[in-house]
């Protein structure tokens, strides 16, 4: 199972990843820097599995640049943070642009604009067929609660990479859902399409159910909870540590940490789930 972190490159890691992109390397000079001889963790295919959205790429330099270092990267439309930040948009031109970026940096793994709640499904369907006409490439797309089960298996005949969403914002109450992940992924294999947990977070449920992928911002959970992650390579099981009592955790540095163990989770998922 491939797991993308959410978020690696444009949260408070980004200094980092910045000095990366403009040669630096990774060294003792980096902020967030740990004890001496601390490696950056990187996946045993070469580099970080990495799931930002379209709406921090698009204004970011560096992220373009880092694209060829990473072992895997999937790009989000963005476009709840869009609205959420512009009250309305022209979804028209921001596919444009979307697509746009898509094709100059050569990117394989998108997702389609979902936002059937704002616009409706025919309007997504439209949405998506034009962002197939300028990229030339399938998207992802992501079946939500309102498509229904006979819609799914229609995604899963026409396209080779399909999605589940409303996991993170909890569209079916969690235990009814994770209990029809078994149907959805056996419908997604039996077609020959693999299958994408969009934003489910859950340890005990990633080594359970046998998605293909899935992307999470648990890593990030540590740094705002005010403790460490601690990966077990022998069970797979992520443990924490709390700070001392009286103690805060530095912000940086914790958030490099935990970035690295939830790396090492990736090593492990990519070997064993």
């Amino acid at each position: 199972m491939d797991i993308y972190l959410a978020g690696g490159i444009s949260g408070n890691l980004f200094p980092i990843w910045k000095q990366i992109a403009d040669g630096g390397g990774y060294n003792e000079s980096l902020p967030g820097r740990g004890a001496p001889g601390e490696k950056w963790q990187t996946c045993s295919r070469g580099g970080q599995l990495i799931l930002e959205s379209y709406f921090y790429c698009r204004k970011n330099d560096v992220i373009p640049k880092l694209l060829p270092r990473l072992g895997g990267f999937l790009l989000d439309s963005g476009a709840f943070t869009f609205m959420q930040g512009n009250g309305s948009a022209d979804w028209d031109r921001y596919t444009e642009e979307y697509a746009e970026w898509i094709t100059r940096y050569k990117i394989d793994l998108f997702f389609e604009l979902d936002i059937d709640s704002i616009v409706g499904l025919q309007e997504v369907e439209r949405l998506r067929a034009k962002l197939e006409r300028l990229t030339g490439k399938q998207p992802i797309p992501v079946w939500h609660r309102n498509r229904g089960k006979d819609y799914f298996i229609g995604m899963v005949r026409d396209y080779k990479y399909i999605a589940l969403g409303g996991i993170a914002i909890k569209e079916i109450p969690k235990n009814i859902f994770e209990k029809s992940f078994p149907w959805f992924i056996n419908k997604a294999h039996e077609n020959g399409a693999k299958i994408h947990g969009l934003g489910y977070t859950s340890i005990e449920g990633i080594h359970k159910y046998h998605f293909d992928s899935v992307d999470s911002t648990a890593w990030l959970y540590g740094n705002r909870g005010g403790y460490l992650y601690q990966f077990n390579p022998r069970t797979g099981e992520m443990g924490k540590i709390d700070a001392p009592a009286g103690y805060r955790l530095k912000s940086q540095d914790a958030a490099r940490w935990n970035f690295n163990e939830w790396i090492k989770f990736q090593q492990y998922a990519e070997k064993h789930l």
